[in-house]
């Protein structure tokens, strides 16, 4: 009897583990089955409502405190509208995420990745791209694309000319700009020519960040666009080489650059022996009047700096008579992240006219709204308008002067033959 009890008792717990087991391997496959449907990018109630309880983990630089507080703000709102929880990973470099990325794909971890969003340069787009490890295409479904005005504004799907075809959503552009104390320099160059004369007279008085830092790179594109063009019988063609992959026409069209920089690599600040690693470092050689111009990859940049005492209230910016380079900034979502709904509710959120001139207006986040400004309410481009009068801006007028990125390829055959030439090291990329 006693024997017999102890098996049935043995039976009851046997039978229990198994549908104990049995209960969590039918609610891990679920899971997992619904993690692999396919996601009707075009029902966006659907995706609201799958969004809700989700967490997204945005992965984006976080080397300045306006735009960590920024994202910080959107956190707390996308919580309480939509109840997605959004993580900001605050990256030094987002080739870092990249990297991580493609090992969790090596890997076989294709439904839960460490990243639901990330903010991507066409560097890591287009190697995300190729490599087919981005979620889409999605961005042009979103209710606030529309917004964007793609159509008049071509720029809204191309990355570093690599076109986005709904794999990415833009939420901020950036443009070149120079920028100088108006009390030391009277009248800035605005031509690359200029510019090298200016530098060549005034010697000490110029560098840039330490090629392949985003922003030094930054104007070598600048300068080999606009020497190229200076150079060629045709602008068309010019642009038609760019805008493809690098080739053999490297060496030929990147002459003028090499040239130029030749020219003044000894009369740069300490003779062109150190170079700044960020443009954190190249506007403050500017504020302690190490050097009389300096650059930045923002339009607004100055506004913010002399809003924080970073820049002399007396500091002016411009673009160069032919134009500066411009891009658009984007976010991707992961094709292995775990949490897409969320991600793209994120998205749709940045792409809002709330959060676009929340970002505008705010005089220390040095952030360019993406949306076309006719869809901004009439008292929101009043005080657009009112902004674009700040002390230091850029005038709509020059910034209507652009340049479109070199393809990303470019960027990589720059960085090698500078470093060759001036380097002899590969350093870190400093600010994105």
């Amino acid at each position: 009897m006693g024997n017999s009890s102890a098996r049935a008792q043995s039976a009851k717990k046997t039978l229990l583990v198994a549908r104990f087991a049995i209960f969590w391997f039918s609610i891990l496959f679920s899971v997992n089955a619904s993690s692999q449907q396919p996601i009707d990018v075009d029902n966006w109630q659907k995706i609201t409502d799958d969004a809700r309880g989700q967490r997204v983990y945005f992965h984006a630089w976080g080397g300045d405190t306006e735009l960590n507080a920024h994202l910080t703000w959107i956190a707390q709102e996308m919580l309480s509208r939509f109840g997605v929880e959004l993580i900001h990973v605050k990256l030094a470099d987002t080739s870092s995420a990249v990297t991580r990325l493609i090992a969790e794909n090596a890997a076989g971890n294709v439904e839960r990745g460490s990243a639901d969003l990330i903010w991507l340069n066409g560097e890591n787009f287009s190697t995300l791209k190729r490599a087919n490890l981005l979620f889409g295409p999605w961005a042009e479904a979103q209710p606030n694309f529309a917004l964007v005005d793609a159509d008049r504004y071509p720029e809204m799907r191309q990355d570093f000319g690599v076109k986005t075809e709904g794999f990415e959503s833009p939420w901020t552009r950036s443009q070149l700009i120079f920028y100088y104390d108006s009390e030391r320099l009277i009248e800035p160059p605005r031509t690359a020519e200029a510019l090298k004369n200016w530098i060549k007279e005034n010697p000490g008085e110029f560098t840039y960040p330490r090629p392949p830092a985003f922003l030094g790179t930054t104007l070598l594109k600048q300068l080999l666009v606009e020497l190229a063009v200076n150079r060629s019988q045709s602008s068309a063609e010019v642009e038609s080489t760019f805008s493809l992959p690098v080739t053999a026409a490297f060496d030929t069209f990147s002459a003028p650059l090499w040239t130029f920089l030749d020219e003044i690599h000894s009369a740069l600040l300490r003779e062109g022996r150190h170079f700044p690693q960020s443009g954190t470092q190249l506007r403050a050689a500017l504020y302690d009047r190490e050097i009389s111009l300096a650059f930045a990859f923002s339009p607004n940049e100055v506004v913010s700096s002399i809003s924080r005492n970073e820049l002399a209230a007396s500091t002016k910016s411009y673009v160069f008579d032919s134009g500066t380079l411009s891009n658009v900034s984007f976010v991707a979502i992961p094709k292995n992240a775990p949490s897409k709904q969320g991600a793209m509710l994120v998205s749709n959120f940045l792409l809002s006219p709330e959060v676009q001139f929340r970002a505008a207006i705010n005089a220390k986040l040095a952030s360019e709204p993406v949306l076309a400004f006719d869809n901004f309410t009439p008292e929101q481009q009043a005080a657009l308008r009112v902004n674009a009068q700040a002390p230091g801006a850029v005038t709509p007028t020059e910034l209507a002067r652009k340049i479109q990125e070199p393809h990303p390829s470019w960027t990589n055959a720059i960085e090698r033959e500078w470093l060759k030439r001036y380097g002899g090291g590969a350093p870190s990329k400093g600010d994105e």
